[in-house]
């Protein structure tokens, strides 16, 4: 086991999913385990023996089974979602049949014909490639109608300046709003329910009055969100299942 403070990136194989592992090799006297959708982040003591860290990676692989027992949703996150010929990618009410024509080609691309999604792939594309490609391809169908909902809440609720908006894949977040009036969301927003969908908006539109989450902000947003509760246990249960 590693003697110095580091950082090791590993694999670990729980209920049938491989999940990528975070190993923090620090100065503690604990060790901690976490779980989230971009993977299992571990944190142990300095000077661990061999012995001890097998006990604890034991421990680690019953501790994730208990999370996914809870949480099958956020298993459901590590597999895998694979695409063919003919397949149905549904979001929200629109629905996309997929087309994928693999060749030796050094990039990637993607374009939206009727409601066929035609993916022109490397023989190296992987998942995060298609994924990537899936999500420009929605969001530039979505981004109309997405665009005129955020000017019409804004009209009705905050009422202020916005400089843009824009659609990108995300993991870290639901959505963002810069101090200018730069509003973001992520295009895995576009799997949740439209009330759902709704309360993110107000959440990053009330940031162009309250720029962080103080008591004033809740309040802002539970004046035009009354149900903004409900909407953020939905995205914890059911947030991991939103993706390409």
């Amino acid at each position: 086991m590693p003697k110095k403070s580091a950082k090791y990136v590993s694999q670990l194989a729980v209920d049938g999913v491989n999940l990528p592992v975070n190993l923090h090799v620090e100065r503690r006297q604990t060790v901690t385990f976490s779980l989230r959708h971009t993977g299992v982040t571990v944190r142990i003591p300095r000077g661990m023996s061999e012995g001890e860290w097998a006990h604890h990676a034991d421990r680690l692989r019953a501790w994730v089974q208990q999370v996914f027992d809870k949480k099958p949703a956020l298993r459901e996150s590590f597999v895998e979602k694979s695409y063919q010929t003919g397949d149905l990618l549904t979001v929200g009410e629109r629905q996309y049949r997929i087309e994928i024509e693999q060749s030796a080609r050094a990039t990637s691309t993607a374009r939206l014909v009727g409601d066929t999604i035609c993916l022109h792939l490397s023989l190296h594309a992987d998942r995060k490639t298609i994924q990537t490609l899936l999500s420009r391809i929605v969001a530039h169908d979505f981004y109309p109608e997405l665009s005129r909902r955020i000017h019409e809440i804004n009209r009705l609720t905050v009422d202020r300046p916005i400089r843009s908006i824009a659609l990108k894949y995300s993991h870290s977040r639901w959505g963002s709003c810069s101090r200018t009036g730069n509003i973001n969301l992520s295009t895995r927003l576009l799997f949740a329910p439209r009330e759902v969908q709704d309360y993110v908006i107000v959440h990053e539109l009330a940031h162009l009055v309250e720029a962080n989450h103080s008591d004033r902000f809740w309040a802002l947003v539970e004046r035009f969100s009354p149900q903004y509760k409900a909407c953020e246990k939905w995205l914890k249960v059911h947030g991991a299942r939103c993706d390409f």
